[in-house]
């Protein structure tokens, strides 16, 4: 981390300004470096112009914690990586801010709208869509109606709409001609007869991504959409994630391969038993103490001293002559238990 990342002036001002006016006429991936250029590397950093934030959103289990995120902006147009060993609580918080799950305390807004207590469906339709690391496509329709399902605002889904099949129709051929846009930008319009069933794996990830763009998203949220992906396609998807960013869309992913997060985010953020230990660029994760401990332990690779040595072996020993003991004892009263049935 460099000894001084705090910009020389906040955010907002004119120098922050002018640098975003002579980002204007570069692509969006340029907007969102610009914009988080002088963003100080700290936990719950206020951004440039965040389109999601949290608040003290909090998920207990009984008595587990899975999530407990006291401040996070999300800035808008950028592709922000999340990250974090498993069991972190990742999965859970896209869980929350997509309506799946809710929290026991905290709240969550999306474009200044809160979006505490609202169904997934009410959440997809404001422009907030998510994906997931098990694959939701429905199996048993075929690729086309997979895709269809994902339009918003169908006249026809009602019922007396339904019974006025001219109300509906042109939206119908609209529908299909977009989704046959998206299959075939996504090299699935070949199988758009075909049931989902049938696809593969990295296949059945395209889908559900060119499902999602069916609903026209602000913010799309993948979770894992790398994983047990052949690496033939891992290519494949990298590049539509980046189009995602291209077409002004935000990206938020949950990714454990850190060449992949090196390769197309923005801004990352670390979670860690279910709190947020770190923030900034890709570059400057791995310079970041409190993340390399939450991967590998806070003493992976430090040398232990006598003392230590010296209390380890003794516990140790001191385990072994316990489990020896209660082997023993267990012996004797079997022993006995066998004299006294002859």
């Amino acid at each position: 981390m460099p000894a001084d990342p705090t910009p020389t002036e906040p955010a907002g001002s004119g120098a922050h300004a002018a640098s975003l006016g002579q980002a204007a006429h570069h692509p969006p991936r340029r907007l969102a470096q610009a914009a988080l250029r002088d963003v100080s590397w700290e936990v719950g950093v206020a951004k440039p112009d965040p389109i999601v934030v949290v608040d003290g959103v909090t998920r207990q289990f009984g008595g587990l914690t899975a999530v407990a995120v006291d401040h996070l902006e999300i800035q808008r147009g950028g592709i922000t990586g999340l990250i974090g060993p498993n069991g972190a609580g990742k999965t859970t918080l896209f869980n929350l801010l997509t309506g799946f799950d809710q929290p026991n305390t905290g709240n969550w807004t999306f474009d200044g709208r809160s979006l505490a207590d609202l169904a997934p469906h009410k959440v997809a339709r404001l422009g907030v869509v998510r994906t997931f690391q098990l694959t939701k496509a429905l199996s048993r329709l075929t690729v086309m109606q997979n895709m269809l399902l994902g339009a918003q605002g169908q006249k026809g889904e009602s019922f007396f709409g339904a019974l006025w099949p001219g109300t509906w129709r042109s939206q119908e051929r609209s529908n299909t001609e977009k989704a046959m846009d998206l299959l075939a930008r996504f090299k699935l319009d070949a199988k758009k007869d075909d049931f989902a069933g049938t696809l593969s794996g990295g296949q059945r990830k395209l889908l559900e991504m060119a499902r999602a763009l069916m609903s026209n998203p602000k913010v799309v949220m993948l979770d894992e959409p790398m994983a047990g992906v052949n690496p033939a396609l891992t290519q494949s998807l990298l590049g539509h994630v980046k189009d995602l960013r291209e077409e002004g869309m935000t990206v938020i992913f949950v990714e454990h391969d850190m060449d992949v997060v090196r390769d197309i985010s923005d801004w990352v953020v670390v979670m860690a038993a279910g709190r947020v230990i770190a923030e900034g660029p890709p570059e400057s994760i791995s310079q970041n103490q409190a993340v390399v401990d939450a991967y590998l332990g806070a003493h992976h690779d430090a040398p232990l001293t006598v003392e230590e040595e010296d209390r380890v072996l003794a516990e140790a020993s001191q385990a072994i002559a316990r489990e020896e003991h209660t082997e023993g004892a267990i012996l004797d009263s079997t022993t006995r238990q066998e004299g006294n049935d002859r």
